[in-house]
């Protein structure tokens, strides 16, 4: 769990602070909270008969992890036709528009936003990251010369050579590490991990292996700043979601919550990483810093919203042209597709279909201390995304099973309907 230790907490402790009474609206995101404790199992947004195997899928594995919130939206040839969120037993109703974060879906943000930059003619994909970045190490340190050749295509396709498995270090989850190493203080700042790192030697030769990396894609954010001199989350909002008519999505922060943001549900604690305090806090507050993940993993979205943007990998899009999109899709070379049939594209896992029809299918999950997350779109027309609000669990029970229960509820629809709710969400 990411260097946390074990504490047992209750999701209720989230309200304790506010006492009897109504709960501010926003304040932990949601409809304010009265009182008096919301039935067991609530449901809002639309129902809709013939999609009830999906609802039936979302209660059954919630109530088996204990999940206080949870939220699904599913598309069908393009329709909208199914947006709802899930609430177990929590203090708080949450709503279909309510924001989640979405942990590492946001690699396929800023992987596009790299994308549309070789669109717009900025950069090319296989530009050296040096040649954007300042990579100089530390004082004393060497550079390993295989950095000079890791390129854009490679930290979007998790080639550039680092290898956390190998090592056991990912420097976006070693901030206390790092802090101590260059002798900076807390909260660190994305220059602080690129100084360190740059200082580090790469475990393969660079485009050999396959290996996924947080620091690459922190790396495609702090490209994206130096080429259109604008932060990040700009850049995204402006030239990816608006087009799209998204938004609610935004980096989130790791401790004050925006407007109709959700509360983190965790069962472990572990020393902050915000300040030099070594207090103990919750894991979904303040064990990692949202502001390093922001292009890695710092997305707070509403399911909707990202059924929304796994439109704009349709033919079509109003923000990708054709040429892009085939970057989108590109197989690693030279690792290809691996031996479990599928590769790592551009921000997206993809499985090429040759059986039953032709096409692909791409998804990706995401995962912090209070979230779990997936986003797939299928072959056949389908798209959906599911958002909760905790990743742990006494149970035992796996997360990952949520992906077949989802594919099962799909094959159980034996009629689509033919409405479209997007009107409803989006202006």
């Amino acid at each position: 769990m990411d260097g946390t230790t074990v504490s047992r907490r209750t999701f209720g402790k989230l309200v304790g602070a506010a006492g009897a009474g109504t709960l501010a609206a926003g304040a932990l995101g949601g409809s304010p909270v009265q009182a008096a404790p919301l039935p067991s199992w609530v449901t809002t947004g639309t129902t809709v008969a013939s999609l009830a195997a999906f609802d039936n899928a979302m209660k059954t594995y919630m109530q088996a992890r204990h999940i206080p919130s949870g939220q699904l939206a599913v598309t069908y040839k393009g329709r909208l036709v199914l947006a709802r969120a899930y609430n177990n037993n929590t203090p708080v109703l949450i709503q279909p528009t309510s924001l989640f974060r979405v942990a590492s879906l946001s690699k396929s943000l800023t992987a596009a936003a790299l994308v549309r930059l070789t669109q717009e003619g900025k950069v090319a994909l296989g530009d050296p990251v040096g040649k954007y970045l300042d990579l100089t190490p530390p004082a004393g340190q060497a550079v390993d010369p295989r950095l000079a050749k890791v390129s854009l295509w490679r930290i979007l396709q998790h080639t550039g050579g680092w290898d956390r498995d190998l090592t056991n270090f990912d420097p976006l989850f070693k901030d206390l590490v790092i802090a101590r190493s260059l002798g900076v203080p807390l909260e660190l700042t994305h220059a602080d991990v690129i100084r360190f790192m740059s200082g580090q030697p790469l475990q393969h030769d660079v485009g050999s292996y396959v290996s996924y990396s947080n620091y690459g894609y922190m790396l495609a954010g702090r490209v994206i700043e130096a080429v259109t001199g604008q932060p990040y989350e700009t850049y995204v909002k402006q030239k990816l979601l608006a087009p799209l008519g998204i938004t609610r999505m935004a980096n989130g922060w790791t401790i004050a919550p925006h407007t109709n943001e959700v509360g983190y549900h965790s069962q472990y604690q572990g020393t902050t990483v915000l300040d030099s305090s070594g207090a103990t806090v919750d894991s979904p507050y303040g064990t990692f810093s949202m502001r390093l993940h922001d292009a890695n993993g710092g997305w707070i979205a509403s399911a909707v919203d990202l059924v929304r943007w796994a439109s704009a990998f349709d033919a079509g899009s109003p923000i990708l042209n054709n040429t892009s999109l085939g970057k989108v899709w590109a197989v690693p070379n030279p690792t290809g597709v691996n031996a479990n049939g599928w590769y790592y594209g551009l921000g997206w896992q993809v499985r090429p279909v040759t059986s039953g029809g032709t096409g692909r299918n791409t998804w990706h999950t995401g995962s912090l201390p209070g979230t779990y997350s997936l986003m797939a779109r299928t072959y056949h027309g389908l798209s959906w995304a599911v958002l909760f609000n905790q990743r742990d669990d006494s149970s035992g029970l796996t997360y990952g099973d949520i992906d077949p229960a989802l594919w099962a509820a799909s094959r159980a629809v034996t009629s689509w309907p033919t409405h479209n709710f997007w009107s409803k969400y989006f202006a």
